[in-house]
């Protein structure tokens, strides 16, 4: 079974629905939580913010996180999540930040991805460096740590 189909079943049974926040996958995740049939009943809906003007405008981000933590970063995932959540109909909202490649920088390198997930019991993020997958690589490795994450977040206490 697909870590879709699972998160689905899991959402199902515990009456949750699920929001994504995107910005180097750009809608990859959205896109595999609404592969299973009856998606609908656990998908809320997704927001594809890959410039900073929209991760303001549509999550409500704040400029100065974003200019003291750059878009890649755990505070910048965390308001990702948490303005998901509040935009959106959504018990729980994952969201991702980072840099796909080619390229980066030292400090953020290809394959550094921050995340972050949100619930009715708070916010929790984390990075993970993936390493120089190239930008598929990366983008997939990407989706499937976020469906992870959903999946344990769905799988603790009610």
């Amino acid at each position: 079974m697909s870590l879709a189909a699972q998160i689905l079943d899991l959402a199902r049974q515990k009456g949750v629905t699920v929001a994504t926040a995107e910005s180097c996958t750009g809608g990859m995740i959205a896109a595999a939580l609404t592969d299973p049939p009856g998606a609908s009943e656990m998908f809320d809906r997704g927001f594809v913010t890959y410039s900073n003007a929209a991760k303001i405008a549509m999550l409500g981000v704040r400029a100065e996180t974003l200019e003291t933590h750059g878009a890649v970063s755990e505070p910048v995932a965390r308001e990702m999540a948490e303005g998901a959540r509040q935009a959106s109909d959504a018990d729980l909202a994952v969201s991702v930040t980072g840099v796909a490649g080619p390229g980066g920088t030292e400090a953020k390198p290809e394959g550094m991805v921050c995340f972050g997930v949100a619930g009715p019991a708070g916010t929790r993020t984390e990075t993970v460096r993936f390493g120089p997958l190239g930008r598929d690589g990366v983008r997939a490795a990407t989706r499937d740590h976020a469906l992870t994450l959903l999946l344990g977040a769905l799988s603790g206490p009610a």
